[in-house]
């Protein structure tokens, strides 16, 4: 894309400058310097300065722009500068010139969309509505030809100003002055001048300039509503909330003091529940409620609200037609929470107040007075869970009793909270403190810390004994403390002297030479509350023989001893017996143990195999109803086995119902030396046990346990009876394994060839 970019070339050397100027005060020679006066003739110099325009984004740099040149120019007679904008002026560096041919170069890619021309520029600024003659702004340029001379004989003028002729040049001084009234920022806020300077008193060479001058704001508009009503809605039993926005419009310069608006309610709002406030970004007024509405006090509100600007309006700037505006707010009824009558309640109650003690009534009320509602009491916090609320009615009550030591009663008071609830869809809850003051009662009697000591003998010896005493209770029941030897021993007023030393502290000395050892005595301490409480209290003293500094020589140690209530004998007679105790426990427990394991030897002997085989004793039992004292065990262990566990060897004792005349000692039987001889030893066994009248009846096995009904091997009782077993079938011993193979090979018939087992 090309774009034409202007260059004005200020030439230092037979050139023109063109630079801005601080404006001075003078007054200008004219207001109107489009006269021209007539300049005094001379040879003029003819300078080439062709029209310089080139593409934007050229990458060929430098790239040759033009060559400045004059008519009479000698080689190295003229030495050739530029400055302003582009050269010395931001953006620098971007054009250059040869100071000895006058080649201007471009040394930067250019951007027209950021700058779209360089040439010389003069700022100014002026306030709206400025009267005729007002100082704008100067324009001054520089010649570098002899100032003595018509050469240097600069005259100014504007050639073009976009619009009326609202600004002038003096053409002397280059001063900027309005000439009519009417500028208005809104109308124009920014007006263009082109600038000429010509030497030769306007008849030489020229170069031009650009003079930007903008209004200044003032506050000449007032801001107007955009309606003269609004109509809002807010709801009841909030705050803090916005309800709208009030529109206005204003035509000064925005963001500035004189378009701010800033907004009051002038009317229908005695009790400040409503505030406005102004929204920076787009200058609304913004309308919020910041105490609680009530429906039912009051259901709509008709505000009047004014705006006006931050900065003050000018004097002939015309009145705004909707400078306020009325707001007219509804209020939106909804079911409020029950309120408490009082929050925090704060009652109080004596320490230890027994369970069913009234506390106080935490009632609340509903103010939905046009909407009837039920409330509902309820505890929310009560780490101690000592009271007990009444739903109905807000009745609050202890039910137990709240120990002083609780952690949750700090500094004497306990706190709970207490909900009240209305029956609404969906309900509403308000929260309730209450704090009971727990009073202190005087419910304890101080005592002695600690009730003993020692001291010496005589009354001039050392300080006394230095007595203290506490009280569980607090002030006020507590300290001072009142000392008093016991009234009931008069004896002791004769002995001994109590001193108050302080409200806590009370000093014991002798009043005569007291004998050493140990005294009992007796004290009543009281304190101070109301009622005061006292207790009469024993007092265990050592008196000792003291040195010369009232301290206990080393050989009153026993008696020190003594003042704990313990004497020395007493003491080792104490530790003899619980030695002695000590012993005799262990001997006893010697004992215990030395017959229990001689009893556990007896019974394990009772349950090894007599037989050296698998067939185990279980247990002993009867021969049937005629059986009363049972059957002698004693027929099938080894008689050296009989002789180690003391059981004697003669004659057992006799069946009752048996005849006396059948019974015959029995010879020691011999244990079998092998596995063959054990059907013999079993058969005389079986044979011994039927002609023995002190065994269970005649025509009865030994039976050793009973395994219930149904079993496939059936009984073995059938294998130690010699009467009615020809018939049984014992084969299914051999499917038992190779511990019942003997048994099978004595009982049952052999099947082909089978093995022994043992």
């Amino acid at each position: 894309m090309d774009a034409a970019l202007l260059l004005a070339l200020g030439l230092l050397a037979q050139s023109l400058c063109l630079s801005v100027g601080v404006p001075g005060l003078r007054r200008p020679h004219t207001l109107y310097p489009w006269h021209r006066m007539p300049a005094p003739g001379r040879v003029r110099r003819a300078w080439v300065i062709p029209p310089i325009s080139v593409s934007e984004n050229h990458k060929r740099l430098p790239f040759p722009l033009v060559q400045i040149k004059s008519d009479r120019q000698q080689l190295g007679s003229i030495i050739y500068s530029i400055q302003g904008p582009g050269v010395d002026e931001e953006p620098r560096g971007i054009f250059s010139i040869d100071k000895f041919t006058g080649k201007v170069s471009l040394n930067a890619v250019l951007d027209r969309e950021k700058t779209d021309r360089f040439r010389e520029v003069f700022t100014g600024r002026v306030l709206e509505g400025a009267v005729p003659g007002t100082f704008v702004t100067r324009a001054e340029a520089t010649d570098a030809d002899d100032p003595e001379t018509d050469n240097a004989a600069l005259r100014y003028s504007i050639l073009e100003q976009g619009g009326p002729q609202l600004f002038s040049i003096d053409p002397h001084t280059g001063e900027i002055r309005t000439v009519q009234v009417g500028l208005d920022r809104e109308v124009v806020a920014v007006y263009n001048l082109t600038l000429q300077v010509a030497d030769m008193s306007g008849d030489g060479l020229t170069a031009t300039a650009l003079a930007i001058i903008t209004l200044e704001d003032v506050n000449d508009n007032a801001p107007e509503f955009t309606r003269g009503q609004f109509f809002l809605e807010a709801t009841e039993a909030v705050s803090g909330v916005d309800v709208g926005r009030l529109e206005v419009e204003d035509r000064d310069l925005p963001g500035s003091p004189n378009w701010v608006a800033r907004f009051t309610i002038l009317e229908g709002d005695p009790d400040g529940q409503f505030a406005i406030r102004t929204d920076p970004r787009t200058n609304e007024g913004v309308l919020s409620v910041v105490k609680p509405l009530d429906y039912e006090s009051r259901e709509h509100y008709d505000l009047t609200v004014a705006a006006q600007n931050e900065a003050p309006l000018q004097a002939a700037a015309p009145r705004a037609e909707r400078g306020q505006a009325r707001v007219s707010v509804q209020v939106r009824d909804v079911n409020e929470a029950p309120v408490f009558q009082q929050n925090p309640l704060r009652t109080s109650l004596a320490e230890g107040a027994a369970p069913g003690t009234p506390v106080a009534t935490f009632s609340a009320r509903d103010p939905d007075t046009q909407q009837p509602q039920r409330l509902s009491y309820s505890k929310d916090y009560d780490p101690e869970d000592w009271l007990q609320v009444d739903g109905a009615t807000g009745r609050v009550q202890t039910q137990r009793v709240l120990s002083p030591a609780s952690p949750f009663l700090k500094d004497g008071w306990y706190r709970a909270i207490i909900l009240a609830r209305d029956d609404a869809s969906p309900p509403s809850t308000a929260t309730g403190t209450l704090s009971v003051e727990i009073l202190e009662v005087n419910d304890h009697a101080p005592e002695l810390s600690p009730p003993w000591g020692s001291l010496c003998s005589t009354p001039e010896q050392g300080s006394g004994l230095l007595l203290g005493a506490t009280d569980e209770d607090l002030p006020p029941h507590g300290a001072p403390f009142h000392f008093q030897l016991s009234p009931r021993l008069p004896e002791l007023a004769r002995n001994w002297s109590l001193s108050q030393v302080n409200v806590s502290h009370a000093r014991l000395r002798p009043r005569l030479q007291v004998q050493e050892g140990l005294h009992r005595l007796s004290l009543l301490l009281q304190d101070s509350g109301q009622p005061p409480q006292q207790r009469e209290q024993p007092l265990n003293v050592t008196v000792c023989r003291c040195g010369l500094d009232g301290a206990c020589l080393p050989g009153a140690a026993a008696l020190r001893a003594g003042g704990a209530g313990i004497s020395l004998g007493a003491l080792v007679i104490v530790l003899a017996s619980v030695i002695l105790l000590l012993l005799l426990a262990l001997l006893v427990a010697l004992l215990v143990r030395c017959r229990q394991q001689s009893c556990d030897k007896r019974l394990l002997h009772g349950l090894q195999d007599d037989l050296r085989d698998n067939i185990l004793n279980y247990d002993e039992q009867g021969g049937g109803e005629e059986d009363q004292d049972a059957y002698d065990m004693d027929q099938l262990r080894h008689p050296a086995e009989l002789a180690a566990l003391g059981a004697p060897l003669g004659r057992p004792s006799l069946r009752r119902d048996a005849p006396f005349g059948r019974s015959h000692p029995q010879a020691p039987r011999v244990l079998p030396t092998s596995p063959s001889d054990i059907a013999d030893f079993i058969n005389e066994g079986l044979e011994a046990v039927d002609s023995d009248p002190a065994v269970p009846p005649y025509d009865t096995a030994l039976i050793y346990d009973y395994e219930g009904d149904g079993s496939v091997a059936g009984t073995l009782s059938s294998i130690l009876s010699s009467l009615g077993d020809e018939d049984a079938d014992y084969s299914c011993l051999w499917d038992w394994g190779p511990r019942f193979a003997r048994l099978a090979d004595l009982y049952g018939p052999r099947e082909g060839t089978r093995e022994e087992a043992f």
